[in-house]
């Protein structure tokens, strides 16, 4: 694994930290694939746990902390966070270097202005994703689902910058039947259970799936999957699609920053 080979070349062990706010059970599990990814790879874990009940000081005097520990190569704040915080001020206070997640507004900033650096790393994994397609992406129909801040807006500049055509189908979209039943390739990251299902889409279609939520206890997708595996050429479902390449993104900016740390 490139990035496992990586570290193991690093003079010192990389620390990683993963804030998480509540017990929400599903942001729990997704911390722990995380922290036993990043175990595996050879980086230590900090952990950073909070009460449901946390004040907005607390958790920004604890990422002042972590920023300061030494080796120190990535720390991320596990969303949502409850709504009394203030998500603003705690992804505020990472240290723009080691925001690998690239949610703070400076490298979120520098993203969008194509400075190098950091980028987004559910929005890598899906480009990861469809470049692995047998397909020519410069002469497929692709749609978005979402214009969200972490996945479809980054996916979105990242395939405009490479000139590859996409339609965003949001809420203000007038006509989203109709665009989603001529695409060779949907994205959805809404974040809804079902809201895409087989009557939806065009037979062979590619589905990708990036949208995640709660549901019964555990993490689903957007996609119907029930209706769409019948009808879809190829699913990347949740789980076990998307998620998995987003991880190893998030720890090949962590290499990144370590790297820049020698």
């Amino acid at each position: 694994m490139e990035v496992a080979e990586g570290i193991a070349e690093l003079p010192f062990v990389p620390k990683f930290c993963d804030v998480v706010v509540g017990n929400d059970p599903a942001s729990l599990q997704y911390v722990g694939i995380k922290n036993k990814m990043a175990q595996k790879l050879g980086i230590d874990v900090v952990e950073a746990v909070f009460s449901a009940d946390a004040t907005t000081e607390a958790v920004v005097a604890r990422i002042q902390e972590l920023n300061a520990i030494e080796n120190m190569s990535g720390i991320i704040v596990q969303l949502p966070l409850p709504a009394h915080l203030d998500k603003t001020a705690i992804l505020g206070a990472i240290d723009p270097v080691l925001d690998i997640d690239c949610i703070g507004a400076y490298n979120s900033d520098r993203f969008y202005e194509s400075v190098p650096g950091m980028s987004f790393p559910t929005a890598l994994a899906i480009i990861e994703i469809l470049d692995e397609l047998p397909v020519d992406l410069y002469k497929k129909n692709i749609v978005m689902m979402g214009n969200g801040e972490l996945v479809g807006k980054p996916v979105v500049e990242l395939l405009t910058r490479r000139n590859i055509p996409v339609t965003v189908i949001d809420s203000k979209t007038k006509n989203p039947n109709e665009i989603l039943q001529s695409a060779d390739i949907v994205i959805s990251a809404i974040g809804k259970e079902n809201i895409l299902t087989g009557d939806m889409i065009q037979e062979g279609a590619i589905v990708i799936d990036a949208g995640t939520s709660e549901s019964n206890g555990g993490v689903v997708g957007d996609v119907d999957q029930s209706t769409i595996l019948g009808k879809a050429s190829m699913l990347a479902p949740v789980p076990g699609g998307v998620g998995p390449v987003t991880v190893a993104m998030l720890f090949r900016n962590l290499l990144e920053t370590a790297e820049g740390k020698e």
